[in-house]
This record gives structure tokens, sequence and C-alpha cells, in this order.
């Protein structure tokens, strides 16, 4: 398989509209063979009354203008998100358990009252059944990132597509699904329980992530070597994202510091400034 993309200028499923669902649902069986093989206990227990300590809140806004995308894409998404909140929302993750986005929210389908939203696919915008759940995704991995809780599977875009427009998180923060193997995972190495809380306020998707005992710090998250860079013809976004761990009652005295991921993501726009440029991608640090 290797060998036979070497000599194609792009993915095979672009071919031909049937060579796209083949492939697609080849590699649904492969994850589905995983989930029963893997040997991990994935989270599926929910307890409706909230666990005592809050690690981390944050909320989401619902409509906004990216591009020249349909706002009607917009709207559907919110119930898209709305349907998909209810399969996630009080999840509990005991210790050694492995939360699985795509395995508690399932195949997006008409029939479970899924619309048309959007979704980024081959460097644009375009509608799918389903579409703008990553957005919850999105939302949960920057409360996880604010945790001891340990990310063991996330995709992110290739691409870039808007400008930004009242972007709050850092770019490259969020996380890519696509069921069932383009998943977002975190496992718990901890003994203690942790809960994920959705709902839905005027303007925002809100979430919390909670836990059974004080964990005695936190964590502060931030962007690094954030610049757009041209290479050839081309535009490019990069960054770093990055973390403090520090205690909780000791005026916050630094425990730990790391590098969590650093992005590198193709523009589908002209930036307005430009802070480096070089011949091939290669050259780029």
């Amino acid at each position: 398989m290797k060998l036979i993309r070497l000599f194609l200028k792009k993915p095979i499923s672009q071919y031909h509209p049937a060579l796209y669902f083949i492939i697609i649902w080849i590699r649904r069986g492969f994850r589905y063979v995983q989930w029963k093989t893997d040997g991990r206990q994935y989270a599926q227990s929910f307890h409706s009354n909230p666990l005592t300590f809050r690690v981390k809140k944050h909320q989401s806004v619902l409509i906004r203008k990216l591009g020249d995308s349909e706002q009607r894409w917009q709207k559907n998404k919110v119930i898209n998100l709305k349907i998909a909140s209810e399969r996630i929302s009080t999840i509990l993750i005991k210790p050694n358990e492995t939360f699985s986005f795509c395995q508690l929210v399932g195949l997006p389908t008409i029939k479970q009252g899924y619309v048309e939203g959007m979704e980024l696919s081959f460097g644009q915008a375009r509608g799918g059944i389903g579409g703008g759940i990553c957005q919850i995704a999105n939302l949960i991995h920057w409360l996880v990132l604010h945790s001891p809780l340990q990310v063991i599977q996330r995709s992110q875009h290739s691409f870039d597509p808007f400008p930004d427009q009242g972007r709050v998180l850092p770019f490259g923060s969020g996380a890519a699904i696509f069921y069932n193997y383009i998943d977002y995972q975190f496992y718990n190495p901890t003994e203690y329980t942790f809960q994920i809380n959705l709902w839905f306020s005027e303007k925002c998707l809100e979430g919390e992530l909670r836990c059974s005992h004080d964990l005695g710090y936190i964590y502060h998250v931030f962007e690094k070597n954030h610049r757009f860079v041209k290479v050839g013809e081309s535009y490019y976004r990069q960054n770093e994202i990055w973390r403090h761990k520090k205690e909780k009652y000791k005026s916050g005295e630094i425990i730990e510091t790391e590098c969590m991921t650093k992005n590198f993501a193709k523009l589908m726009y002209k930036p307005q400034q430009i802070d480096a440029e070089y011949q091939y991608v290669d050259d780029v640090h």
C-alpha cells in the first residue's frame, strides 16, 4: 500500500467515490476489531450527580462566522451537538479506564436525528451528516489538558481553513473526529474517578471536568512560538502548546513544565502577516 502511494498524486480514496467508501469501511472494520482486542477497559458508566471537585470549566460559542461557509451548517451543527452531548455528559472515567469519543457517540445517522453540518475534509469545508460534533471533542480536549489524564489518541486537521475570528483557545488545541478511526481517546492513570459534564446556555456549549478528589495542583496551558510562514507559494501556520503544572495552595509554585504538542498546518487563506519565508518545508524549524 505504501509503495502504491508513492506513485499517486492524491489519496487513493479521491480517485473514485466507490473507493472512498470502501476504504472508510475497511478502516472502520479494523477499528471495531481493535476495540474488541486491545485489552483496554473503556468508560461506559454514567452518574447524574456531579463529582465533588471541579478541575476545569470551559465554554465554546455555538454560532461563529467561519469564512464564507454556509450559516445553515452552523445552525444545524447545534442540533448535532445536542444529540452527541447526551451520549457523553455525566460519563465517569474511573481509574485505568479509557475514554473513547467515537465509542460513546457512535455513528451519526439521519435516523438518530443528525442533520447536515459542516465538515472539514481534503482542505475544504463541506456538508456532512453529523458535521460539527468535533466542537465537543475540542472542548473536552481543552479540559483534559488541564488534568493528569493522558491523551492516547488525537488527530487534528493538517490545514487551517479560516482566518481567526473571535478565537479564544490557541490554534491547534482541538481534536478532529471521523467515526470511528479518527477518534479522541484519553486514559486515566490516577487512582481517582473523573467526570465530564456538558450542557448548553443560550449562546454556548458549556463543559466541565470534575474529580472525586482534590488534586492539590492546577494546570496553566499556553501557546509559544506562534508564527505564519511562507514556503514557496504556500502559507503555513505553526505554534507550540505548553503547560505548567502548579501547586494549588502554595502561591502557584510551578512543579513541572512540558510541551504538549507542536503544530504545523497549511493555510487555505492568505494571512495578513508573514513572519518568515522558506524555499522548502524541510527548511522550517
